[in-house]
């Protein structure tokens, strides 16, 4: 499994190397499989706030919207592929993508609910590339803060810039610990996890990027989609087609 969204607090919904988006209630029972158009896999997948399942889909250069069963494209792409998607609270579509020539990537905010881009984050403050250019893993969510946070698996980094797109911080992990982010996602506290594909570990950094804790004991293969519901339940998924359901705050 590359992608896990939480659905109204009641499921979430998956997705992997094949064409199928699946709904699973929280004991594990499936409840819904929609295919994707294409017949391509998904990059990554998100719930709006209304519940609508989002998916990004880079073969087609789209970004769909399933709503009452039928899939519509609500963002056509040229040019570039979009990769990883985060549904704001706002109802914005934050979207990482490539160009086509993979020699730049960005992250655009778009309106949710008209598809019209609003904004544009690709360079720091001296006109230096945020993230990097590679087809690796670029997932993504919004912080309480309005914070955009990216982890960059090419850069083997955490990359965070404000909401008007001021660079904020990059976390690189710990001192001689390879770092490779995948899945992200934060929570009630504005703290930011983020499983670490080299090491099966979960990074938890508070909202200025400073260390707090590991989550080492989860037993995952090659974890990459993780997301938390408003609970702070996290749900994590692993390479095994497994997911797990971590209980990390007392």
């Amino acid at each position: 499994l590359f992608g896990v969204t939480s659905f109204k607090n009641e499921g979430i919904w998956t997705c992997g190397n094949d064409e199928n988006v699946v709904l699973f209630d929280l004991k594990g029972k499936k409840l819904q499989n929609v295919k994707t158009t294409s017949m391509r896999r998904p990059r990554d997948i998100a719930v709006t706030t209304s519940g609508d399942l989002v998916y990004s889909d880079p073969n087609a250069r789209t970004v769909n919207i399933v709503k009452d069963g039928q899939i519509q494209e609500l963002i056509v792409i040229e040019e570039w592929k979009p990769y990883h998607i985060c549904c704001t609270p706002s109802d914005d579509f934050l979207v990482t993508m490539i160009r086509n020539d993979e020699k730049q990537s960005k992250v655009v905010r778009y309106n949710g609910k008209e598809g019209t881009e609003k904004q544009t984050y690709q360079f720091d403050g001296k006109g230096k590339p945020l993230y990097s250019t590679d087809h690796r893993g670029k997932y993504i969510c919004e912080n309480n803060n309005l914070d955009v946070c990216v982890s960059d698996a090419g850069s083997r980094a955490i990359v965070v810039v404000n909401k008007a797109g001021k660079f904020r911080f990059r976390y690189t992990g710990l001192v001689n610990n390879p770092f490779q982010p995948h899945g992200i996602a934060t929570d009630s506290q504005s703290r930011i996890l983020s499983v670490d594909y080299s090491s099966g570990f979960i990074h938890i950094v508070d909202v200025d990027g400073r260390f707090l804790r590991h989550i080492t004991n989860c037993d995952l293969y090659e974890p990459y989609g993780l997301c938390i519901n408003s609970f702070d339940e996290l749900f994590v998924a692993d390479q095994k087609g497994n997911v797990k359901r971590i209980k990390y705050i007392e």
